[in-house]
């Protein structure tokens, strides 16, 4: 199936979003979410509603929208699929101010809330793979500049801002974590979690990273910068830096004030797109679409 690009998707009427999101998320045929059952039959009639099923096993009635983030959304399909494309599209992202504007969502809350349901469908599923290679760990600081008289700012570790690990692998993925803090507890454990053990590490010089390169085949590989070191022979941790600024100029560009709580999420989105860069628009789209079923997210939950 050809992918659609933007003046395609904005030609879209509500019957044809639907009859789209169907072919790319039932593409083995229709799906009831409630059994998993494959034997559906299609509800006629005046008065069944556009797209309603019935599972022939459970008897129970269901849409491609069920169990999925669209789920009792009144946002029409098609503004959603032109919403997809525009974020997944954004290299910094796109704010929801933005997005009710372009698209005359009748409120910023049903934007944000948007917002919020598309990073939501673009989180990695539990059998995404382990980070191989030479991977570069690294964490930066976000958070806005401190108000007049709380005291002295001070920069990177020791600051009060919201560190984030970066862990990417080489001309590869990259993997986000929104941490407490920057002990060695916490570092290695994200680690262990998200690289394979046949990886080379590289880290800067801190402290809490000592040690993990007994764990991992490749070894521990240090860029020491506090002595003036970028990159010795290849190793560096310039990758992740890269993903920082895109992710920064993000959040502070775009966004302008990012809440902890909802940190994880924006870095969900850039952590999608970085590994999606390779992608055209329209393929980077379908990936994010394809991972809204399974998934549901109520206003309270966001």
């Amino acid at each position: 199936m050809k992918t659609m690009n933007l003046a395609e998707i904005t030609k879209l009427t509500e019957e044809t979003a639907r009859q789209y999101l169907e072919s790319l998320l039932w593409s083995d045929g229709p799906v009831c979410p409630h059994c998993k059952s494959k034997n559906a039959t299609r509800v006629a009639g005046d008065t069944a509603r556009a797209g309603l099923l019935m599972c022939n096993d459970c008897r129970k009635q269901f849409t491609v929208t069920v169990g999925s983030i669209f789920e009792d959304s009144h946002i029409p399909l098609r503004l959603w699929v032109m919403a997809f494309q525009m974020v997944c599209a954004s290299k910094k992202g796109i704010s929801a101010k933005q997005l009710q504007r372009q698209l005359g969502l009748g409120s910023y809350k049903s934007a944000w809330f948007m917002c919020h349901r598309i990073r939501y469908a673009m989180e990695n599923g539990p059998m995404v793979q382990l980070l191989k290679g030479k991977v570069e760990v690294d964490e930066t600081y976000v958070g806005g500049k401190p108000r007049p008289g709380t005291g002295p700012h001070k920069k990177g570790r020791g600051t009060k801002k919201t560190p984030v690990l970066a862990l990417v692998e080489r001309k590869g993925d990259v993997r986000t974590r929104v941490v407490a803090d920057v002990s060695g507890k916490t570092l290695k454990g994200a680690i262990r979690e998200h690289v394979h053990k046949s990886a080379a590490i590289i880290t800067d010089e801190w402290s809490s990273y000592r040690g993990i390169g007994k764990e991992f085949k490749g070894g521990h590989a240090v860029i020491h910068h506090n002595s003036g070191e970028y990159s010795v022979n290849g190793t560096n941790t310039n990758t992740a830096e890269s993903f920082f600024s895109l992710l920064k100029r993000g959040v502070y560009g775009t966004f302008h004030h990012v809440s902890k709580t909802h940190l994880p999420r924006y870095c969900t989105e850039f952590e999608f797109r970085w590994n999606h860069r390779e992608s055209e628009d329209g393929e980077r789209m379908e990936a994010a679409l394809k991972g809204t079923t399974g998934k549901r997210l109520m206003y309270r939950q966001s």
